[in-house]
């Protein structure tokens, strides 16, 4: 997913040992040899529910192996710790696929394998998923980094304008997510610019703008840390949340929401690809297919470690599930977000010492 923590969203601590006690055993660097019998696999916490890969393994008589990472570049740092083959799925944050087939570690998919009639067409975007028109990574689950907030706390209309947080009203009252690329998007969203059109004529701006909401806010920080503040009420208003903070939390507590303001917001997506010197290719290009069908769609849009939206517009779920996702809304949210950037090294760079200078403002 990029240089993003998102996905190690840990929505409980209970859940948190939940997790870790499901994945005792599954995985060892210490492998020697991949069997037949075992597909490896680079992931993220919300593919490791054993009710999501049971019913895989169980129909093709194999072993799921699982490594959670939280990052392309983590990934990136197993993979120069393993041998050629070792792995054979990765799950990726879409905006890195061009980056990835370039260093030649995915192998050219066959579009024709996958339920593309089934997803959004901006979720299904070539550029996201292909290079020089061949597919190399499937959509398979999505959000937003927008506003979430406590709408006990907070008038909700109020949100809706993407200014708000700059209100002295809210000062102290708010937690900033610290992943630079979609609040760097957020703020340039605020200030009226195009994110896919940022250079670094517009980062002095932003800059400024970063720093008067750090001053604002209470805190900034990873993903456990402003979801526990969000969720216990240290503060009221997270920006860079979502779905992803909200919806696993609703039953426990429904007060917590989010919105997409007018001005618009930023779109996650995460998609999965098949390595290219996997030695088991069929068998990771059968599991990237049974993710992106119905039944798994919906058991992954609901996972324990963090809930999102399904690619596939079929996925099995219910009417409450659909409810607390915002399904019917899904269309709108859409044409109204824009994914993360696609950047080259020298911009990411520029971006991250601007990150950088803006925490360390006083």
């Amino acid at each position: 997913m990029t240089m993003a923590s998102r996905k190690t969203y840990k929505l409980s601590a209970r859940l948190t040992l939940a997790l870790l006690a499901s994945g005792i055993g599954f995985w060892s660097l210490a492998t020697n040899a991949v069997a037949a019998d075992n597909l490896n696999v680079l992931t993220w916490c919300d593919h490791e529910d054993p009710a999501l890969l049971e019913p895989f393994e169980k129909a093709n008589n194999v072993k799921i192996n699982f490594k959670d990472i939280d990052s392309t570049a983590a990934a990136l740092a197993v993979l120069g710790q393993s041998k050629p083959g070792d792995w054979d799925v990765l799950v990726v944050d879409q905006t890195d696929t061009g980056r990835l087939v370039q260093m030649k570690i995915l192998a050219p998919l066959n579009a024709k394998d996958f339920p593309f009639a089934d997803i959004p067409a901006e979720i299904a975007d070539a550029k996201l998923t292909s290079v020089d028109g061949t597919l190399y990574t499937v959509p398979e689950k999505f959000g937003y980094n927008t506003v979430a907030f406590n709408k006990a706390a907070v008038d909700p209309k109020a949100m809706e304008d993407i200014n708000a947080i700059w209100d002295p009203k809210y000062k102290g009252r708010i937690a900033i997510y610290d992943y630079y690329v979609p609040v760097i998007e957020y703020i340039a969203i605020a200030l009226g610019k195009t994110p896919a059109d940022l250079n670094s004529s517009d980062l002095p701006a932003i800059k400024e703008k970063l720093i008067a909401l750090k001053a604002n806010a209470a805190m900034v920080g990873d993903v456990t840390t402003v979801q526990q503040a969000l969720a216990t009420g240290a503060v009221d208003i997270l920006v860079g949340g979502g779905e992803w903070v909200t919806a696993g939390m609703a039953k426990d507590n429904p007060d917590l929401d989010y919105v997409i303001p007018g001005q618009g917001g930023v779109r996650w997506q995460q998609g999965l690809g098949v390595f290219a010197a996997s030695k088991n290719k069929d068998l990771a290009t059968k599991f990237v297919q049974y993710i992106v069908s119905p039944e798994a769609q919906g058991k992954l849009a609901t996972s324990s470690c963090y809930w999102g939206m399904p690619a596939n517009s079929k996925a099995v779920l219910n009417d409450e599930q659909k409810k607390i996702l915002r399904w019917a809304d899904q269309p709108g949210y859409i044409k109204v977000s824009h994914p993360y950037l696609q950047m080259t090294s020298d911009f990411d760079k520029e971006l991250q010492a601007l990150w950088a200078q803006v925490l360390q403002s006083n």
